[in-house]
């Protein structure tokens, strides 16, 4: 789920400095002072997310959990003719693409969804301030941007209202529904670098006052730091982890191989990346709790969490699902897999109609009802990305490499490939102004992540893919990294 990566610096802290200058800063501060800074990124972060009107958005929330379909279908139906008429007015991107269908004399009706065309990752990339509506300005809104899964990263902006309506959500549909709130402590295994990858001792975390929330580093997951790291959650008396599954699921193995008593939690929840069912497993026999799993992407155009009864459930305000076939643009029939196009209704200042996500899953044909009492509708099969772990010859086990491929880094899509433990290749597709010290931040980044490894750039003109559009990002030979497809 995108924005729960609190310890990530924003320009706040950063103005006048290189994400690179302030992270040497940042690292070469004592630990009290990393919490300093962490925690005042916190307190901002918190009065960004949550206002006055949280609770009642909250409440609101849960009471559409009863809705009936025909209730849905209306809400989302005004709801989008007001999205649509705004794109295609007040959009720069769009309004251009209308404009010069009318200049071909074509008369389709901006007014049903149908008759807009797919939107590809590409042009999002490339053009993402024209997604903007006009009336809005830019630098009083927030920016987020994706990790960059095939190496290039999507940028997208916010409204206030937007970020609290989304947080409000997820405070409905992912702590509510399992009995945590806001207002608890609890810990985070993230890709930010709150802790250099040469630290051999602890503190391999930060603590977020503003947040009540410990970062906990994944890139130091081995059977020598596992124990402390137990030892600062039961410090820190968490009440629940969120993190990636991969991460979530290397502090919780190296736990039972070491044979460690973890502290107990109320729940974990897996964001980010697939909860394959030895993960789901070896986390909850760990910390003795449920362990739940959440769908959803910075771009805001769909979102889903799991309940106490095992199912997927759609959040219709975040977006309307579309499911096509792999090839070609029609639709499949409900219960059926296909590639997920999907127009966004939560954020109406930056409006994505009919985006292409890269996903592929099924929806539950209507009707399918679920023991937990709601009727939001059932996400029965999502099939994301299924990427390799790296893993380091001290041990550790490194999920979230891919962060090294920053916002403005010129390249169009990359791979990390581990070849041995010493050796990784970074295979990637150049845009024309890649440049030598570009080249140098790839390698840097990738030894500020996994440490001392030879690491090979590797330039290509063309990158293959998987039989269904999708591909790994990191990928390892070394069989104890594979991923579980």
């Amino acid at each position: 789920m995108p924005y729960h990566d609190a310890a990530k610096p924003d320009e706040h802290f950063t103005v006048g400095l290189s994400m690179d200058k302030f992270l040497q800063l940042y690292h070469h501060l004592p630990y009290p002072f990393r919490v300093l800074v962490a925690s005042a990124h916190g307190y901002n972060l918190r009065r960004l997310r949550y206002g006055r009107s949280t609770d009642q958005l909250l409440e609101e929330a849960l009471e559409r959990e009863q809705w009936t379909p025909e209730k849905w279908k209306d809400w989302q139906e005004e709801r989008l003719a007001y999205l649509l008429h705004r794109a295609a007015t007040k959009v720069p991107y769009y309004r251009e693409q209308w404009s010069f269908r009318r200049r071909k004399n074509d008369r389709a009706s901006w007014e049903y969804l149908e008759n807009w065309p797919l939107l590809e990752k590409e042009p999002l990339r490339v053009q993402a301030p024209a997604f903007v509506a006009e009336d809005c300005d830019i630098s009083k809104m927030v920016r987020d941007s994706t990790s960059g899964t095939t190496g290039k990263p999507v940028r997208v902006w916010l409204s206030r209202e937007t970020v609290q309506k989304w947080y409000a959500l997820c405070e409905a549909r992912i702590h509510k529904w399992h009995g945590v709130s806001r207002k608890d402590r609890w810990a985070m295994i993230g890709g930010q670098l709150v802790a250099p990858f040469s630290q051999s001792r602890p503190p391999f975390w930060v603590w977020n006052s503003g947040l009540n929330q410990l970062y906990m580093s994944a890139y130091h997951l081995s059977p020598s730091y596992v124990p402390v790291y137990l030892d600062a959650m039961r410090q820190y008396r968490v009440d629940y982890l969120l993190g990636l599954a991969s991460s979530m699921h290397a502090l919780a193995q190296i736990s039972l191989d070491l044979g460690l008593e973890a502290p107990v939690l109320k729940v974990a929840i897996s964001n980010g990346e697939p909860l394959y069912p030895n993960r789901r497993k070896a986390t909850s026999r760990t910390f003795q709790c449920p362990v739940r799993d959440t769908y959803g992407m910075v771009e805001i155009v769909c979102a889903a969490s799991e309940c106490k009864e095992g199912n997927m459930h759609l959040w219709p305000e975040v977006g309307i699902v579309e499911v096509f076939t792999d090839e070609g643009n029609e639709t499949v029939q409900p219960g059926q897999t296909g590639r997920f196009i999907c127009t966004g209704l939560l954020n109406a200042d930056m409006p994505l109609i009919r985006y292409a996500l890269g996903d592929r899953g099924e929806i539950a044909p209507p009707g399918r009802t679920c023991s937990c009492g709601r009727t939001l509708p059932v996400l029965q099969k999502l099939d994301g990305r299924h990427d390799d772990v790296i893993l380091t010859r001290d041990g550790r086990r490194v999920g979230c490499v891919d962060t090294v491929f920053k916002e403005n880094l010129p390249i169009r899509e990359a791979r990390i490939i581990q070849e041995s433990l010493d050796r990784i290749c970074v295979r990637y597709i150049p845009a024309s102004n890649f440049s030598k010290e570009d080249e140098e931040s790839i390698v840097n980044g990738m030894h500020e992540r996994l440490g001392d490894v030879e690491v090979i750039l590797d330039p290509v003109d063309f990158m293959p893919r998987h039989a269904n559009g999708k591909a790994k990002v990191i990928e390892s030979y070394l069989a104890d990294a594979k991923s579980e497809e």
